[in-house]
């Protein structure tokens, strides 16, 4: 679908989504699981807290003279590949 750039555009592609809103019957296949939308919340929340634990721990190593390849064998992967994903964040 192409974007609308004039006024005129926008306003007829907002008529036309109402349109679309207002004559919308759901179907049984439409409907989510509740639970499981907010399990996958929860984790993406908590994945998020822990990458943001692990930037600051690297950073709290790097400050006390940790190489990068120590580190690297810590989070699984190489010394270069830790200071590409952490570097900036440790500096």
């Amino acid at each position: 679908m192409k974007m609308p750039r004039s006024v005129e555009e926008i306003l007829k592609h907002a008529d036309a989504l109402a349109k679309r809103f207002e004559e919308y019957e759901p179907r049984s296949m439409d409907e989510r699981n509740v639970a499981a939308v907010l399990a996958l919340r929860d984790a993406v929340i908590e994945r998020s807290e822990a990458e943001r634990h692990l930037s600051r721990a690297v950073a709290q190593a790097r400050a006390a003279g940790l190489p990068w390849s120590t580190i690297g064998t810590f989070l699984g992967t190489s010394g270069e590949a830790a200071r590409q994903r952490y570097g900036k964040a440790a500096v």
